[in-house]
């Protein structure tokens, strides 16, 4: 079969080539691969800066953002052939943390997690693929053109789940959220912040190409001026921050309202200086009751929410974030932006494209 490869730390590595089919284990599903999404991460990985391949090999089968259809299930897996599923990217360490025992292997102390197509583990961007049952996760099946979205949609998940609970600490009625960026992990955030009834806005500096108009369909509002007017008008109960740009990190933290409570899912570069005024930063978020909180990765539970979330959404308006499918022999051409380019998908039937 094939799949997308890249030896880690390896520039330029980038390949689409036959490997060997996987043969399931014991209780594993067999999964014929659909579709795997492109996303920052990936990047890093194809431009030498992060991955690993699984012990004993050279090269990683990348691909974190998966789906497939159901092969072949043992009997009792609770699955069964033709199911769509998705696969989760994260495993507990051989000697778990006490995070990873619970289930909460997104909050990994101790950093020896694995991650499929990431860390040591091949992951889903194959024409067959296989996952325990235990870490697969079932889709509707009018979800087939766009499940592919699935992983993104829990990081936010979690991401809301994270600003639910330290919202709980005291009384809290948030009315307004602002996502800063719109890509696909900020429009899919604006997407969970309108399913819970808020108002939502988002702020990203393009005025033109589908993102604005995505927003608005949403029932959002879409602002491209600078971050500390926004926040000047809005003063948000929450923020989303998607982009990892340091200036905006800071702005958005002080520019929320009393109890604001912001979410950080975007990772920035590092290397990048910036002068602030941190003396003003503490004061507000003392004297505020103001509270940061960073978010990556999810587990289980953050998967299932994710499906009932894309479920419940508009199918055509997920379509739409899926700007370009890339067949899996081009699948090189995914890792080179356009300027439309919201969310990228490589399919991995050379037919399906688009």
């Amino acid at each position: 079969m094939r799949a997308l490869t890249v030896r880690p730390l390896q520039p330029g590595s980038l390949e689409v080539r036959e490997v060997p089919g996987p043969v399931a284990g014991e209780g594993e599903l067999l999964v014929d691969g659909l579709a795997v999404g492109v996303c920052g991460t990936d990047k890093e990985i194809v431009a030498g800066e992060y991955g690993a391949a699984p012990p004993g090999r050279d090269r990683l089968v990348l691909g974190h953002e998966s789906l497939g259809c159901v092969r072949e299930a043992p009997s009792g897996s609770g699955f069964h052939r033709g199911d769509l599923v998705v696969g989760v990217v994260r495993r507990p360490d051989p000697e778990p943390c006490g995070a990873c025992a619970r289930g909460e292997f997104d909050m990994c102390r101790n950093g020896r997690y694995t991650e499929r197509g990431i860390k040591e583990r091949d992951g889903y961007a194959s024409q067959t693929w296989t996952v325990e049952p235990e870490y697969a996760v079932r889709l509707d099946a009018g979800l087939r053109r766009v499940g592919v979205l699935m992983e993104p949609t829990t990081v936010v998940a979690k991401a809301w789940e994270q600003v639910e609970r330290v919202g709980g600490r005291a009384w809290f009625e948030p009315r307004r959220v602002l996502v800063t960026g719109a890509g696909p992990i900020g429009l899919l955030a604006a997407l969970l912040g309108v399913q819970r009834g808020l108002d939502v806005h988002v702020l990203d500096r393009v005025t033109g190409g589908p993102k604005p108009g995505l927003a608005r369909d949403l029932g959002g509002t879409y602002h491209s001026a600078d971050i500390d007017r926004v926040t000047e008008a809005l003063r948000p109960d929450v923020v989303i921050e998607a982009t990892g740009a340091g200036r905006l990190v800071f702005d958005a933290m002080a520019g929320t309202a009393a109890y604001g409570i912001v979410c950080l899912t975007g990772v920035s570069p590092t290397g990048r200086q910036l002068t602030i005024d941190a003396g003003t930063v503490n004061r507000d978020l003392v004297l505020e009751n103001d509270a940061v909180v960073g978010s990556v990765n999810a587990n289980l539970r953050h998967y299932r929410q994710a499906a009932e979330a894309l479920a419940r959404a508009d199918r055509g308006w997920l379509e739409r974030l899926i700007t370009r499918r890339v067949p899996l022999s081009r699948a090189p051409e995914a890792f080179t932006a356009r300027d439309d380019d919201i969310k990228v998908v490589i399919t991995m039937d050379d037919d399906n494209e688009g």
